[in-house]
Order: structure tokens, then sequence, then C-alpha cells
């Protein structure tokens, strides 16, 4: 103890030097030779060693849990390669002496398992070493190779999983990334174990390498330079020579065992024994069958039949408990729900009125247990985390959504409403998965086509059998309720103007004066009233501009205000103080922008036809120059979302406004910014040229 204190006080972590110094011990064993007492110190800790893994690989419940498995594998591994070389060295140097020269262990080993004789011995270590090296390593090392060839094929698609639960809401950045990192673990741990089952292969051969060397150069010596006779030298070595290969072999079994359980493994939440017990013996009709069979068996003539019978009875015994134990399960009574008191009032009221709900969800009866608390439905929890990211990233806090069953629907349908009227349907199916096609994927899948009903990309609804087989293909994999979220997250952020009412504004100025900020009290309706706020604030979420610095928004109606009360020109002058916002939304953190700009003639043609025209006048272009303009607009877009760039035309500020209203509807994807709304520290690339007639 005072050892370890001095250690700590002097800065050196003690278990970052625990390996370092054991291996170095290791191959010290290899060079320096070690007296009896010692070798069976080491033999016993090997053995030790080997069962502690053993035991820590069937308590595993994820193979993650034991990453450290392939590196376990290599120093056990060199620890019996170094045991077997220093058994070696004094097997040679002292055999003569008598069957204990190497110690106790292997003495043992060589007396009490195979009783003395050399050639059962022999026999039992040949048998071991097919076990080990035929059966348990190759399974394993199989098992291992594929399963690292298809995490590493099934990653671009698991990674498309967590950014489109990211994207929906469903988990976090901390979530997501930590879920990154599980991703790429779990590749290089399967990776690992490819490579490191060839440690267990090679120290198979090493065994019997060893083995004959022992024999051949221990008969050698014994004959040669100590006299012996030939049946005294195989005596003395031979059986030296098969105990320290037994020593040597069984741990090495152990060892191979523990690693055909790590990679074998399902994560299923729980251990080996839990697995087991619960999906081996949990079948009262396969129990039943089999207690018939054995009992069949005993009764053969010359059959021994007590353990026969014995174990016919045991399993028709637990089959007869589990099917009554099932059957009671089943037969127990739901609880009923209270009757509701029968209202005796039939004279209609106020309260007979409902009011329309700001955002809703009705679902056919199959999609009832995604939304049913009771059933701790998963859809509910998605759905609370869409209005948490949509708050954080949009800026504002949405209307709770009202969801309730609509028997008028498909069983599979769902409806999403916005103040009452529909805005969206989709079906998804519970209990299956919908592979969606990125885009590239030429694998088919076994199913029933459909289309995304967020993006409407082409996909098909598998079973669970098919889900590795589609993910590793390419194919973006998720469930029944992440088709509902993901599909109402699309929703909130198309409809995010419609969703803030004036309400939701006032409670934006009350949070805001929260923190101590009398910005908001001192800008509404001081200077411009809350109608005004309300419809520039719309008017920036109509064009999918974030709000969530209210600050600049208000700082600049401040100034503004005092000026106009336009929310238009009020709308223009906000953008442009978000100039910096808006480009990092669209582009991120990149300081060179590739844009789309207008042909030179057209420009000034929308410029003399757009540029004295007043917001709410009808656009003063001609049918086929609009008709035109859309197709253009629509093709460029296409060729730039092709080559993986954002979709942004680049105009003059008195166009603006009227070219966004006109794409808005037919080519929703391209994005309209002014040049006044371009921060001073970006430039500008030209990636495309609209033209009227391109």
């Amino acid at each position: 103890m005072n050892l370890l204190a001095r250690l700590r006080s002097t800065g050196i972590d003690v278990k970052a030097l625990t390996v370092p110094v054991f291996i170095v011990l290791v191959l010290a064993m290899m060079v320096l030779p070690l007296p009896a007492f010692l070798l069976d110190v080491f033999f016993t800790f090997n053995i030790a060693m080997s069962i502690v893994v053993l035991l820590v690989s069937a308590y595993t419940r994820r193979p993650l849990e034991f990453a450290i498995f392939p590196t376990v594998l290599l120093i056990t591994t060199l620890l019996r390669l170094s045991l077997n070389v220093a058994s070696t060295r004094i097997i040679l140097l002292k055999g003569h002496t008598g069957p204990d020269a190497a110690g106790k262990v292997i003495d043992a080993f060589a007396h009490f398992l195979v009783g003395g004789n050399f050639a059962v011995g022999l026999v039992v270590f040949i048998i071991l070493v097919v076990i080990n090296f035929v059966v348990v390593t190759k399974g394993a090392g199989r098992i291992a190779e594929v399963a690292a060839r298809f995490a590493l094929d099934a990653m671009p698609g698991k990674q498309m999983a967590i950014d489109a639960d990211l994207n929906a809401g469903l988990i976090g950045e901390a979530d997501a990334r930590k879920r990154r990192s599980e991703l790429a673990q779990e590749a290089e741990f399967f990776g690992s174990m490819d490579g490191a089952s060839k440690f267990v292969r090679g120290d198979a051969v090493a065994g019997i390498m060893v083995l004959f060397i022992n024999i051949i150069g221990g008969l050698v010596i014994g004959m040669v330079q100590h006299d012996l006779s030939a049946a005294q030298a195989g005596e003395f070595y031979v059986l030296l020579a098969v105990g320290d290969g037994l020593v040597a072999q069984i741990p090495s079994l152990v060892i191979s065992i523990a690693a055909g359980l790590i990679v074998s493994r399902v994560g299923t939440g729980e251990d080996l024994g839990g697995q087991m017990i619960d999906q081996l013996f949990n079948m009262p009709r396969a129990l039943g069958i089999t207690g018939v069979i054995m009992g069949a068996l005993g009764f053969i003539p010359n059959m021994p039949h007590i353990p026969f019978l014995a174990l016919a009875g045991g399993a028709g015994y637990l089959a007869w408990w589990l099917d009554r134990r099932n059957k009671r399960l089943l037969d127990t009574p739901m609880e009923a729900p209270a009757p509701e008191a029968v209202s005796t009032a039939n004279e209609a009221s106020w309260d007979d009125l409902e009011p329309v709900d700001m955002l809703g969800l009705e679902v056919g009866y199959r999609l009832i247990p995604l939304v049913d608390a009771s059933q701790d439905g998963d859809l509910l929890k998605r759905i609370k985390g869409i209005r948490k990211k949509f708050a954080q990233e949009i800026g504002f806090l949405p209307p709770p959504v009202h969801i309730r069953d609509n028997l008028d629907l498909k069983p599979n349908q769902y409806r999403i409403t916005l103040k009452g009227a529909t805005v969206a349907e989709g079906e998804t199916v519970t209990g299956m998965f919908l592979a969606i096609d990125p885009g590239g994927v030429t694998a088919k899948l076994p199913g029933t086509m459909t289309t995304d009903p967020a993006f409407g990309l082409p996909a098909v609804w598998i079973d669970n059998s098919h889900r590795h087989a589609a993910q590793v293909s390419g194919y973006t994999v998720v469930d029944a309720s992440t088709v509902a979220a993901t599909h109402l997250n699309h929703v909130l952020q198309m409809h995010a103007a419609k969703l803030l009412g004036r309400a939701e504004v006032q409670q934006l100025l009350e949070h805001m004066g929260k923190s101590g900020n009398k910005l908001a009290d001192d800008t509404v309706p001081k200077i411009v009233p809350l109608s005004v706020l309300h419809k520039v604030l719309q008017g920036l979420l109509l064009e999918g501009v974030h709000i969530r610095d209210l600050r600049t928004v208000l700082e600049t109606l401040a100034e503004a205000g005092a000026r106009t009360q336009d929310p238009t020109e009020l709308t223009a002058m906000v953008r442009v103080a978000l100039g910096a916002a808006i480009v990092q939304q669209i582009y991120g953190y990149a300081s060179e922008l590739p844009v789309i700009v207008l042909e030179p003639e057209l420009e000034r043609v929308l410029s003399n036809a757009l540029g004295n025209q007043r917001p709410n006048e009808p656009m003063a272009l001609e049918p086929s120059l609009a008709e035109a303009l859309l197709r253009n607009a629509s093709d460029v877009t296409q060729r730039q979302e092709a080559i993986g760039q954002p979709a942004t035309l680049l105009v003059p500020d008195a166009i603006r406004l009227p070219l966004a209203r006109l794409f808005r509807r037919l080519a929703p994807r391209l994005r309209v910014i002014a040049h006044a709304e371009i921060p001073e520290s970006h430039s500008i690339r030209v990636q495309a040229i609209l033209g009227a007639n391109s």
C-alpha cells in the first residue's frame, strides 16, 4: 500500500503501468530461466485468467461491453507461448530427475488427468487441439469475418438512420454523437476479432509443434546426455511434454470458447443465461414432444432406463407448468374502466362547442398502440422530441399535437391536421420497417413497394428478418413510429408560419422579458404594434428563415419602425440584419458561396417588370415568361442538388420578394436571397446562370 501511495503521489498512473509491465514480464519468461515453483504460479494464473475471460464473456450483454477482448486474446496467447518456452527449457534441463521436474501443475495434468499413460495423453491432447483448432476457433473466426464485413457494409445505412433520427428530433446531438461512436467501435471490434482469431489458431499450431519438439528433444537428451533407456526417457520426457501440452491447451480452449460466445451473441439486453432460459426453455410444445421422445427411447431394451425416463419426466413436468402459467396469464381479467356517468342534461350549452385543434394527428385503429400512453406508445415520446427540436431550431414552441383515433381512416393510415384542415396523410405499418432508397440503391428487397410519406422517396415495407440486409444494401431503415414522426416533423417545418399565432408571439416576448431584457417592452407596442411584429415573423418563416435571434429582429424594428410600419419593408430590413444567419442556414460555415444568378438580359426585364411593383399587387409578368422561368428554375435546382450544392438564386434587392413568391409554390427548394443579405466576410462564386430561354 505504501508503494502504491508513493506512486500515486508522484503522478504515475498505476493502471496505465499494469499492461506494459505485464507484457515485459511475459517476454522476460521467454529468456530468463524460471524455477518450478514460479512456473506453477504462472500456470495457475493462466488457468484462472482463462476462466475469468470465459465468465465475463458469458455475462456480457453486448459485444462492445467487452471491447478489450481482442487485446486480451493477444495477451493471453502471448502468456501461454511464454509459458511453453519456459516449461520446455526446464523439461529439457531437468526432465531426467523425475516426473515433477517441471512443477506440480504439469505433473498433476500428466498423471491425474490421463492416468500417467503418455499414449492416452497424446490422444487427449490431439482431440483437444482438433476441437479448438477445427471447430471452435474456425467457427468463431468465420463469424467474426462475416460480422466485420457486414458491420462495415452497413455503416452508411446506419449513419443515415442516425442522421434521420437527429433531423426528426428523435435524438439530441449528444445521443447522435454517442451512437456514431458506438457504430465505429462496433466495426473496429469485429474487425479486430477477425484478426485476433488468428492468434488462437496460431497458438494451436504452436502447441502441436512444441509438444513434438519436447518429445523428440527429451528422448534425444535423455538417452544421449543422461544415459537413460528409451523406456525411462519416454516415461520422463514424453509424459512431461504431454502434461505441458495439456496445461497450455485447456486454457487455450477456454479462451477460444469465450471468443465464440462474444462474436456469436445477438445483443438483446440480457446476459447469456437469461437468453438461454427465455428462448430455449420457454415453449411448452417443444418440451412436451421432447419428453415423449425421451420416454420412448427409455423403454428400448438395454437402454439406461433411469436417465432417459428421468429426463422425460422433467421435460414433461416443465411443459405442463409452462402451459399452465401461460393459460393463467391469458385468463387474468383486464381491469375494466369505470363507466362514465351519463349526463341527464339534454339541453345544448356552450360546453358542447369544441375548439378546433391547432395541430392534430388522427390515426387508424391499428396505429393506436403507437400513441397509447398506457401501452408506452413510442410515437408519443418522439412527438415530444420533435417539438423540443423545433423550438431549438426554428425559435418558438409549436402548439401541442392533439391525438385521436379515427375509425373513418384505413387501419394503418394517419392524418395530420392544421386548424382542423388536413395538410398531410400517410400510412405506416406497425411491426414492419420502411426501407427508404436514398438514391443509387440497386438491390431489390422482398416486401410491399411504397413511397416515403414525408419526402416521396421510393421505399419498401419489409419485416424484421430483412432489416439487416436492407441496411447493408444502403437503404435507410426506420420503424413505423419513426415514419409518422418524420412526416410530422416535415409538416411542422413546412407550415411554421401558420403555427406562429399572436399568442405564440406574445409568449416569445414574455420569455425574452424574463431574462431582464427590456428591448421587447421598449419596442412592442411603443414603436411597432404586436400585429406588425407578427407579420414580420411570419414573413421570415414563410421563406424558411429561423427566428431564434429575436433580439436582432426587435433591434431592427426599433430602428426602422419610426420610418415605416409596412410589414413587407420591415421584413426586408430584418432579412438584411439576419443576413449572416440566413447564409449560414443555407451554406453552413463555408466562406465561398456557390450561387445561381440571372442572365443579364433576363435580370433587366424582371427589374423593369417587378422593380416598382407594390407588395400586394398581382405579378405583372407575361404568362409565357413566367412559365419558362419556372421550368428553367426547376431544372437548375435539380442540377445543383445533383452535385451536392444548395440551390440559391442571388438577385437584386428590388425583385427578391416577388421572385421568392413566384418560386415558393412551383420551385420550393430554390432559395432566393438579395445582394444586401450577403455578409461582407463571404465571397460569391457563380455556379449556374438562370435564363428564360436556357
